[in-house]
C-alpha cells in the first residue's frame, strides 16, 4: 500500500508543481514538503487536511492508493491534536499506564481522546506547536527522577534533531525513551545518550522511530531530604 510520502509526491507530481509552489500554497516552508515526501515527517491532522483540501480531495480520496483503491490511513502516521471550543489546542498527558499503549496507539485519534489533557500556562510554551506530557520510568536521565512528566513539543522535521539536545522518542520495538540526541555520521541512526554515565549509549535507526518530541522541561513530585 501506499505510503503518505509516496502519495504526496503522486498528487504533488500528477498537478504538475514543484515542492517550493506546493510549500508557498500552503504557507510551509519548503524543506518541510521534502521532509514529508521523503518520509522523515509526518503532518499533524490539520494540515493534511489542508494538504487534501489543496488538491480538491477528502483525506480518504487524498490516502487512496491509485494502485488498487484501498485506503491507507491504518499505515500512515498522522498526529492526531485535540482542541478546546476555542480552536486551541490542549495538551496530553501520557503516564505510565498509558506508554505501552501509546507506543502502538500514538495514531490513534479514539486513543488520544481517552488520554487526560491539560492547559499549560506557561509562557515559555509556545501556542503555535504541539506539546504532550510523558511520564517516564527509570533513573538513566538523572538528576532528572523517576516518575518526572517530561514537557515536550512535537518535532515535525527530524533533521532539525540537535545533538546534545534531550528528546522523547516514541519508538517501533523499544516503547518511549527519554535520552539526550547525538546525530551520527550515519545518516540512517541517531545515538541516544543517558545523562547517568552507568547507562551506555546506543544507536536506533530512524526507521525504528515514529516520533520525536522535544524535551522543554520537566515536572516531578516530592523533595528531597
Amino acid at each position: 500500500m501506499a505510503t503518505f510520502a509516496e502519495q504526496l509526491r503522486f498528487h504533488r507530481k500528477l498537478k504538475g508543481i514543484t515542492q517550493t509552489q506546493l510549500a508557498e500554497a500552503l504557507e510551509l516552508n519548503r524543506p518541510v514538503i521534502g521532509a514529508y515526501e521523503e518520509g522523515r515527517a509526518e503532518p499533524k491532522l490539520e494540515v493534511l487536511q489542508r494538504i487534501a483540501s489543496y488538491f480538491d480531495l477528502t483525506i480518504d480520496q487524498f490516502l487512496a492508493d491509485e494502485a488498487n483503491a484501498s485506503a491507507v490511513g491504518s499505515t500512515i502516521r498522522v498526529l492526531p491534536v485535540l482542541v478546546d471550543s476555542d480552536g486551541m489546542e490542549r495538551i496530553p498527558l501520557v503516564p505510565l499506564r498509558a506508554s505501552a499503549g501509546y507506543a502502538s496507539g500514538f495514531g490513534d485519534p479514539s486513543f488520544i481522546e481517552q488520554l487526560p489533557v491539560f492547559d499549560l500556562p506557561f509562557s515559555e510554551l509556545k501556542r503555535d506547536r504541539t506539546h504532550r506530557i510523558f511520564q517516564i520510568q527509570g533513573d538513566s536521565m538523572l538528576p532528572v527522577p523517576d516518575g518526572a512528566y517530561i514537557i515536550t513539543s512535537f518535532v515535525e522535521e527530524w533533521s532539525s534533531v540537535r545533538t546534545g539536545e534531550r528528546y522523547v522518542i516514541v519508538t517501533a520495538n523499544d516503547g518511549i525513551v527519554f535520552k539526550r540526541a547525538e546525530k551520527t555520521p550515519q545518516s540512517t541512526s541517531l545515538r541516544l545518550i543517558s545523562d547517568n554515565e552507568l547507562y551506555e549509549p546506543y544507536d536506533m535507526e530512524w526507521s525504528e522511530i515514529r516520533e520525536v518530541w522535544h524535551a522543554q522541561g520537566y515536572v516531578c513530585f516530592g523533595f528531597d531530604h
